[in-house]
């Protein structure tokens, strides 16, 4: 059975090391990274799923600001190869929305394929730019209250 909480301090290296066993060497040099780099995740909506004790998944978010708005910056999310497939990868995006919904977050947006993230309703942003190299095309993000992305552009950058 799944136990799914917040992460805490002590789960921070068995997430990182599930980070690197899913994502290519020199994850940290993505742009993502620079907008993480010195700024504290988002706790509340920083989740870990264990089975048995032993992480299974884990999502994080980042607070951003696109332009003077601010925003989640969602990501990284993943899942151990030996649970994927199972949806726990979805329960976790689904699960973390709604809490940021709950928490009165207006937008959240994220680096990634559309075709995945667009059945959670995450769309193309236009006019938001994320540091280069970072491909337009995969700068996807999702109102979590109606009409919050609507003349919100402008440059991705760390919150303060």
């Amino acid at each position: 059975m799944l136990d799914v909480r917040p992460e805490g301090p002590e789960d921070h290296w068995e997430v990182e090391a599930l980070y690197d066993l899913c994502f290519a060497p020199g994850r940290e040099a993505l742009s993502s990274y620079r907008l993480r780099d010195g700024v504290p995740p988002v706790a509340d909506l920083c989740l870990v799923a264990r089975e048995d004790g032993i992480v299974a998944g884990a999502i994080r978010y980042w607070p951003v600001c696109v332009g003077p708005e601010r925003a989640l910056l969602l990501g990284p999310v993943a899942v151990h190869p030996t649970h994927q497939g199972e949806g726990l990868g979805a329960w976790l995006i689904r699960d973390s929305v709604e809490r940021a919904r709950a928490a009165g977050w207006l937008r959240v947006m994220l680096v990634g394929d559309a075709p995945y993230y667009g059945r959670f309703g995450f769309a193309l942003l236009q006019g938001v730019m994320m540091p280069p190299p970072t491909n337009p095309e995969r700068v996807l993000g999702l109102a979590l209250q109606p009409g919050a992305w609507e003349g919100v552009r402008g440059e991705v950058t760390r919150a303060a």
